[in-house]
């Protein structure tokens, strides 16, 4: 079946981790890195309104439109709005992102970042609405929206709002059978709703190009010549119904990686797909905390602790030995809801938890090491 965006390239540029000189993007970089993945046959770039203070979407403007005939590549930006106030200010976002790009249009614009309390902010703003009426004018061509949730949260959004045409959400095969992250449940929702994917996150955030010994050997035995970056994003583009795969690229080298076997794309083999298998196994025996994210603590807390999210975000750390990167999720998580140091202790979640976890405990270690 047809789908949109299915003739697009299976390799997206992600605007999110560009190279920098201090705090500024390193522009000339940047257009050499633009050009090798444009002269491969990739055209689809992702940026959002608030990445890097807005200094990703001027980027595009100076590396890919200012220099590409405009229908030769697609750009993808989005609107954070549950940052601003005001209905007026969350509207005036696409018109910021338009002025910076100096795309003219928007080919896919998304709602950016759904899930949780979050949601709410895009209904209250009219942003639906919204987003419908910039496409009758022409100034987006495709709406969807990005979201970190689970798939009951996934699918009640594509249940109350048919019109988004497409989805993005973190797909890994490390998270494949997340208890909080729930890609294949989420990629089920979406294939359920008959929505095509957008795939973030394939890499983990560079987690897993750069795994345990364990982990390494197992893909390196396999195949000596493949990146791991390659397993990843390949596994992730495999996928029926996916129109492209995101990967923040920061260096040339990653660029020339990533072209390298994405270039002539060929879905994984049955044999690569049992060597993913197998590093998959070896990840769940990797100790730490056994939180199946059934959400029954999260019911009682009165300090609003979403502690299944907490865990995962010190998995991360036991799983991978990235505490940089660990902490950096830990702050998203907490952002709006409560953090580790604020339990009080009162024993409501331990209680009801099916899996027996130490939960006060490993809070305070949590609080102790990420705050």
């Amino acid at each position: 079946m047809a789908f949109l965006g299915e003739n697009i390239p299976k390799l997206g540029f992600g605007f999110m981790r560009l190279p920098m000189i201090g705090e500024e993007i390193d522009m000339e970089q940047t257009k050499e890195m633009v050009d090798l993945f444009m002269s491969k046959g990739f055209s689809y770039f992702d940026s959002s309104w608030g990445y890097n203070g807005g200094k990703s979407e001027e980027a595009m403007k100076a590396a890919i439109v200012d220099r590409y005939p405009r229908e030769s590549f697609q750009i993808a930006t989005k609107c954070p709005v549950w940052i601003v106030k005001t209905k007026e200010e969350a509207q005036n976002m696409i018109w910021t992102s338009l002025e910076r790009t100096g795309a003219g249009y928007i080919d896919y614009y998304l709602l950016h970042n759904l899930g949780d309390s979050r949601t709410k902010f895009f209904d209250d703003y009219g942003m639906w609405e919204y987003a419908r009426e910039l496409k009758e004018k022409g100034v987006v061509r495709h709406i969807g929206f990005s979201i970190h949730d689970n798939a009951e949260a996934l699918d009640k959004v594509l249940t109350e709002h048919p019109e988004a045409e497409f989805v993005q959400f973190q797909l890994n095969y490390d998270d494949w059978e997340s208890p909080t992250i729930q890609a294949r449940k989420c990629y089920e929702v979406a294939l359920k709703h008959q929505k095509p994917i957008i795939v973030m996150e394939p890499v983990k955030g560079g987690l897993l190009a750069n795994p345990t010994e364990d982990i390494r050997k197992i893909f390196e035995e396999a195949n000596p010549n493949a990146s791991l970056a390659s397993w990843a994003i390949r596994y992730a583009a495999s996928l029926d119904n996916i129109i492209t795969v995101l990967s923040g690229m920061s260096t040339m080298d990653q660029v020339r990686d990533n072209v390298s076997f994405m270039e002539d794309f060929k879905p994984l083999s049955k044999e690569e797909q049992a060597v993913i298998e197998k590093a998959q196994k070896a990840l769940r025996e990797i100790p730490n905390i056994p939180c199946t994210a059934c959400q029954y603590c999260v019911k009682g807390c009165p300090q609003d602790i979403r502690i299944p999210n907490v865990f995962a975000t010190y998995n991360r750390k036991l799983v991978y030995n990235d505490l940089a990167s660990a902490k950096s999720r830990y702050g998203l998580e907490t952002r709006m809801n409560g953090k580790a140091s604020d339990c009080i202790a009162c024993g409501n979640c331990e209680m009801v938890c099916p899996q027996h976890i130490n939960i006060i405990e490993n809070l305070k270690i949590i609080a102790g090491e990420f705050e």
